[in-house]
C-alpha cells in the first residue's frame, strides 16, 4: 500500500458476507439496521466488491467482521476469509479483526495467530451486540495483553447503535455496554494500547472528548454518522485538541464514503486539519508512514 498516493484511509468498515453468501447478523437485525441507516444499494458487497470500491476512489479502508456469536447465536464472518481477501487486495484493504471475549483463553490464542500467521493489524470490539462491558478484566483482560504487546489496535464500539434499532426491546441489546468511560479504565490499564473509539458517541460525546484528550492512546473515529450531525463540541475538538486524534470513517456499508466526504466538506474544519482527519492521522496510526 502506498498511502502517498491514497486521498484518504477509511478506518471503519464492514464485512458482513462470507464468500458463502451467509451475514453476520440475522435477518431481523440486518434488515432493521438497513431501514434505520437509511441504506441504498447493496447492504451485503463481499470483501472483492468492498476493495474494488475504493480502488475506484483511490481510498484504502480498515475492514473487519463483528464476533458475536455468544450473544446472537449468529456465526460472524471467518476473520481468516477476511484477512485473506484484505491480503489479495493489500494496495486498498487492511484487515482487523474481531474475537467474542466470551471465547476465553481460545480467544486469545486466536487473537495472537490471527496477527501472526494472517497480518491482522487491530480489532474490533462491539459491547453492545456482544454484550459485555469493556472494563471487565476477567472477561476481556488478556484478550487486550495480546493486542497491546503485538502492537496491535483495539477499536471499540462507543454510544448509540443502529443495530435493534427499532425491533422490539432493541432486539435485546442494551446501551449501556458503550459508554466510553469503560474503555478510559482500559486505557489507563493498558497505557500502551492504542485505541480507537468508534463513533460520535452519542448521548456521551463529551465523556469521548475527555477520555482522548486524557490518555495519549486513545482515538476519536468520525464513523457512522453523517457529518452534518456531527455535535459543535466534536467538530471543535477535531480543529484543536484533537486534531492530531481524530479519523476518517464511514461504517461503509451502512454509511458510504461518497455521502460522508460530501458532507464533511461542509464543516468549518480548518484547512490545515483537513488532510490530518482524511488520511495522515490514520496512516500514523497503521504503521502506513514514519511517525
Amino acid at each position: 500500500m502506498n498511502s502517498e498516493e491514497l486521498v484518504a484511509i477509511d478506518v471503519h468498515t464492514h464485512a458482513e458476507v462470507s464468500s458463502q453468501g451467509r451475514s453476520s447478523l440475522d435477518d431481523e437485525l440486518h434488515d432493521a439496521s438497513a431501514a434505520y441507516f437509511k441504506v441504498e444499494g447493496s447492504r451485503k458487497p463481499t470483501v472483492e466488491e468492498t476493495a474494488a470500491y475504493y480502488r475506484e476512489r483511490k481510498m484504502a479502508a480498515v475492514i473487519f467482521t463483528v464476533d458475536a456469536q455468544s450473544a446472537t447465536g449468529t456465526p460472524p464472518v471467518p476473520n481468516e476469509e477476511v484477512a485473506e481477501a484484505a491480503a489479495a487486495n493489500a494496495d486498498v484493504l487492511i484487515p482487523f479483526a474481531s474475537i467474542d471475549p466470551y471465547r476465553g483463553r481460545a480467544g486469545v490464542r486466536q487473537a495472537r495467530r490471527l496477527v501472526e500467521e494472517y497480518g491482522v493489524k487491530g480489532f474490533k470490539f462491539h459491547p453492545n451486540i456482544q454484550g459485555f462491558f469493556p472494563n471487565d478484566r476477567a472477561l476481556a483482560y488478556e484478550l487486550y495483553e495480546v493486542i497491546e504487546e503485538t502492537g496491535t489496535i483495539a477499536l471499540f464500539h462507543t454510544g448509540q447503535t443502529g443495530i435493534g434499532a427499532g425491533v422490539p426491546g432493541g432486539g435485546g441489546i442494551r446501551l449501556k455496554y458503550s459508554n466510553p468511560l469503560h474503555v478510559d479504565d482500559v486505557a489507563a490499564d493498558f497505557p500502551h494500547l492504542k485505541i480507537i473509539l468508534a463513533h460520535p458517541s452519542f448521548p456521551w460525546q463529551d465523556e469521548a472528548l475527555a477520555v482522548a484528550t486524557h490518555k495519549p492512546g486513545v482515538h476519536i473515529d468520525l464513523s457512522g454518522w453523517s457529518p452534518k450531525y456531527f455535535p459543535p463540541q466534536l467538530v471543535q475538538y477535531a480543529n484543536t485538541l484533537l486534531k492530531d486524534k481524530v479519523l476518517f470513517g464511514s461504517d461503509f456499508p451502512v454509511l458510504t464514503p461518497d455521502r460522508w466526504l460530501a458532507d464533511f466538506a461542509k464543516l468549518p474544519v480548518r484547512d490545515e486539519v483537513r488532510p490530518k482527519i482524511l488520511k495522515e492521522n490514520a496512516a500514523r496510526l497503521l504503521g502506513l508512514t514514519t511517525p
